[in-house]
């Protein structure tokens, strides 16, 4: 399976919002406005939005965020050397596939791909059992449960050392 991850557009708005009405995407992510309009037209340098394909397909969607340097603080005070990830499969018919396993290994070599990182981050609803047993399968290990924006979660981290090994 060859996924590519793309830079996102402003030419994928409309996919974009379309993803964001998909039962599975709501139930995962119910409370974010991911003001799109506004957002793929921003390139800040803490930041990658990326459009997964596979045969020129968009399939998916993947941010990468420095948590120290994001303008919202998200996460809140951070130090730095982390990455945090948000993803996503568009369309339900192309979930458990392997698609989202493997724009998670080119996004986890993407953030270590950089000397500073030491750790990613990333935050599934608590209810999302069936997330937490993938990001645990490709290493990551629970930390703490924590209200992001009214959204009770848990959060995950992968350390560059456990990746390595």
């Amino acid at each position: 399976m060859n996924v590519l991850l793309r830079p996102a557009t402003i030419d994928d708005l409309e996919l974009l919002k379309h993803w964001d009405q998909q039962v599975h995407v709501v139930e995962s992510d119910p409370n974010s406005d991911w003001d799109w309009e506004a957002e793929l037209l921003r390139n800040p340098a803490w930041r990658d939005q990326l459009i997964a394909e596979i045969d020129q397909q968009a399939i998916g969607f993947v941010q990468i965020i420095d948590p120290a340097k994001e303008d919202s603080h998200y996460w809140g005070e951070i130090e730095e050397g982390f990455r945090a990830i948000d993803i996503w499969i568009g369309e339900g018919s192309n979930l458990n596939r392997g698609f989202g396993t493997e724009m998670m290994h080119q996004t986890i070599e993407r953030c270590f791909s950089v000397p500073g990182v030491k750790a990613i981050l990333i935050d599934p609803l608590a209810t999302n059992t069936k997330a937490h047993r993938f990001y645990e399968r490709l290493g990551f290990k629970f930390l703490e449960e924590r209200m992001f924006d009214g959204d009770h979660c848990y959060v995950y981290q992968l350390d560059r050392q456990d990746f390595k090994a």
